[in-house]
This record gives C-alpha cells, structure tokens and sequence, in this order.
C-alpha cells in the first residue's frame, strides 16, 4: 500500500461461488441441452467478498465486514479470504448462500443457487470498524449485513460508495456514490412511481432520468449508472456526464460492478473527485473483464500435488492458475505456442525472449493428435507428456498448456495473455488467433528466431547419420 491508499472497510454480503468450465460443443442425444466435458471446478469469494479481493489487488489494506456462519461454505470462505484482507463477522442464520455457474467457454449455461443465510445483527466490533473507517464501500446484496450495520453506516464520517442491488434496500441518506447498473437503476425508480414516461431499459435517456430521480430520492451526492459495455453514467441531478469504456472488451463480466465500485470507492477515500473517480472506475473494469474477470481470483478445488507433468487437463489447469495469478498480482503474462517436438536452439531463444517480455511465460504445445493432422502421421517425434517435461525444465518456462486443437484459439481464451509471442518467421503470415487476442486488449508481439534451426531438418539429418558401432545406444 502506498502512503496516498487510504485503507477501505466493505461492509456487505459475501457469498461462494464455483464455477464449473467446460467445453460444449454438442447436444445430449435424449434432450436438446448441451454437452459440457473436459470440466475444471474452481471456487472464489463472491459478493462484498469478491469486491474485497478486487479492492485489496489494488494494493490496498482492505477489512471485509460480512456475516458467517458454521456451514461448510462459510468455512470455505474464510480459507479464500485468508492472507487478502481482514475480516470482521457478524453472526449469520442459516447457511452461506453460494452459486455454482456451469460455463462453456466465456458464456454460463446454467446457474445452480444454495442457502439463505441472513445477517442475524451487529456486533461491537464491527460498529466500531465502521466508525473509525477512512472509506466504506457497501455492497448489499439484500442478506442483511447493511441492515443490522445502516445506523453506523448512516453516522460514519468516512465517503461512502454504495452498491445496490434488487434484493437489498435503498442506500442510507448522504452517501457520496451510488452504483447501481442500468437494470438495478430501472427497478429502483420503479419503486418511486415518479409517473413518467414509459422506460426504456437499455436507453442513455431511461438512464439519465433513473439517476436523477434516484439521487433525489437517495439524498445521494452522486449516481453512477453502470452501462457494461457502454461505461457509466455520472449524475449529480441535474446534467448526466457519459463515461465511456477506454475499449471493447469480450469476455465472462461477472463482477465487473463489483471492480467498477471498488475502483470508485478506493479512488473516493483517498480525495479524488467523483467524475475522475468514475473515469478510472470505468477503466478498471474494463481491464478486469478483458483480462479474463473474476477468474483472476479464483482457485481451482483439486489441490495441487508434486506430480510429475502430464499432457492433460491438469497440467492446463496449473497453466490457467498460474496466469491468474500473475494477473491478480498487476503482472504481465506472455504465452507461446507451437508443436516444440525436439526442442532446438530456435526454439530455445524464441522462449527465452518471450520470458523476458512479462512476467510469466505460459507455453501452449499442440498434442499428438494435433501435430498428427499439422505434420503428417510421423509426427510427433515426441510424445506429449515428454515434450511437456522437457519445456517446463526450462528456467524461462512458468507452465505449459496443451490443446488439442488445431490452432490455439481455445486455450488463449482461457489464458488471456497479455502478449502472445510467435517467431519472427511468422511475419508475412497471418495469424488466425490474433483478432481473438486483441479482443480482450492483447497484443501479438514478434521475436527474433534463429535461422537454420527446425525440426524437420533435424530429423533429417539424424534419419542420415550412420548407425553407431559397438557399444550401448540410449
């Protein structure tokens, strides 16, 4: 933390959520639902708790106020949270509610929600944390937490951002920022039954009024109304100040709100004023959603073990981690791809470069079925599962990821590298995956490749070398 963050308290519901990614790329034969297989199980602080994490990835000292129980889930929670921000309880009735999405890709499919727990009331010690706290974010996700706290929220000195959502109430009177997305924003206004006109949800005019007529009601100094893709709109009540996102950005955008508020929250703590705080709030959430959302936070459930490398899912699994967690830490993730079958000098170099242009290297290898139908059936040379060994032995190597498919479309989606490095023989070629990874803000980076260095030619020239004579061959 530097000495210009102040430290922030969120005070809200955290939640559980798994996510279960797969692939889906057919229909059940007895009910037309999709297939997912090949599916990897992650967990990760959700809610306030989720706004917590993105709060203290920015380097800040965060203390997260929720409710908690004696369920599993609460148990859960607090091994996630451990060692990335404090945590103050309040008693919880019931169990933890948590949510597992079932994903294809980027795109959830079904989503599956356990437990009712509510806040039960406040505790000293969290009265007090709020009293003495420097900046307050309130994320109320309608579980009572802001409830059994909203005296102390509505008397603490400290700028206050709010995060509302449907099931939660409004938010106390005076807070220096609201942020409800349009939806929420929508339903709010609804509830004042202001007689106007006939809405429409997606349009910048239903916006622009909803927030007017919501800082009004609120006694709110500030609206913003979160536009996804669009950015937000910033409203005092009179005049609303659009926002735009710096880029597009595809990708999974659950909890972006969540980074959006805890931008904006952290930025108002610490004095900044409201339209620049929504101006890097904005921003922030841009970044998070083209650098893959909460993924970056997330940990997969199978623990990780010494193994020895495989070419299957649980080597890209680690693959996938380990760039998240780079990710999460602000750092620059580069990833390299080709068949690697006999390892040379090229390719050595080529490697050794891409290491250099971030802060971890993630290798994506074409499996023996995909370098089968690139190179012929006598290829590869070398299986899979040694092809990785010997890359992940490499001091430049951070972790391999192997796909199956032709082209490596699919993992980089997954990865979402910052910089993807292909050899500088590549530059009158054109490179399929590189609108895919410009999507997300990427950036296709050349590197110099030695010349004369292939496998092909040395396989040649070993298939020419006499046989030895005499003597053991290994």
């Amino acid at each position: 933390m530097t000495a210009s963050q102040t430290p922030l308290v969120v005070v809200g519901d955290a939640l559980l959520d798994h996510d279960l990614c797969g692939r889906a790329e057919r229909l059940a034969p007895d009910a037309p639902v999709p297939v997912v297989h090949g599916t990897r199980r992650s967990s990760r602080p959700g809610g306030a708790a989720l706004a917590a994490c993105l709060a203290a990835a920015d380097g800040r000292a965060v203390t997260l106020v929720t409710a908690l129980g004696t369920d599993a889930a609460s148990d859960t929670l607090r091994e996630l949270l451990a060692d990335r921000v404090g945590l103050v309880e309040v008693p919880l009735e019931g169990t933890l509610s948590s949510k597992t999405r079932v994903m294809a890709g980027d795109r959830p499919l079904l989503r599956l929600d356990d437990g009712e727990g509510h806040a039960h009331e406040a505790t000293p010690q969290a009265v007090a944390v709020v009293a003495a706290a420097g900046g307050v974010l309130v994320a109320d996700y309608g579980r009572g937490t802001a409830d059994v706290l909203r005296d102390a929220l509505a008397h603490t000195a400290a700028p206050i951002v709010w995060d509302p959502h449907v099931r939660g109430r409004s938010p106390v009177p005076g807070v220096c920022l609201a942020t409800p997305s349009a939806q929420e924003a929508r339903a709010f206004a609804r509830q004042l039954d202001d007689g106007g006109e006939t809405a429409d949800p997606a349009g910048l005019r239903t916006a622009a009024r909803d927030a007017r007529a919501l800082v009004r009601a609120w006694r709110a100094q500030a609206v913003a109304v979160t536009l996804g893709e669009r950015g937000a709109l910033l409203s005092h009540g009179e005049t609303p100040l659009l926002v735009p996102t710096p880029a597009a950005a595809t990708g999974d955008p659950c909890g972006a709100g969540d980074r959006f508020a805890a931008a904006a929250a952290g930025l108002l703590a610490d004095g900044t004023v409201t339209e620049a705080a929504v101006r890097a709030a904005v921003h922030a959430a841009t970044r998070y959603v083209a650098e893959g959302g909460a993924r970056a936070v997330a940990v997969a459930d199978e623990p990780e073990t010494a193994a020895e490398p495989t070419a299957d899912g649980d080597t890209t699994a680690d693959a996938v981690r380990t760039a998240a967690r780079v990710r999460a830490a602000g750092g620059t993730v580069v990833a390299a791809g080709g068949c690697f079958d006999l390892l040379h000098a090229g390719h050595v170099a080529l490697l050794q470069a891409a290491r250099r242009a971030g802060d971890c290297l993630v290798v994506c290898v074409n499996s023996d079925d995909s370098v089968r139908r690139r190179k012929g059936d006598g290829r590869p040379l070398v299986p899979a599962a040694d092809r990785v060994r010997v890359l992940r032995a490499l001091e430049c190597v951070d972790a391999v990821a192997v796909f199956d498919e032709d082209t490596p479309e699919r993992i980089l989606g997954e990865l979402r590298p910052h910089i993807w490095a292909k050899g500088g023989d590549y530059a009158r070629a054109s490179l399929p995956e590189q609108p895919l990874v410009e999507s997300w803000g990427g950036q296709v980076l050349l590197l110099p490749y030695l010349d004369g260095r292939s496998t092909t030619g040395l396989a040649r020239r070993a298939a020419l070398a006499p046989a030895p004579t005499g003597g053991h061959t290994r």
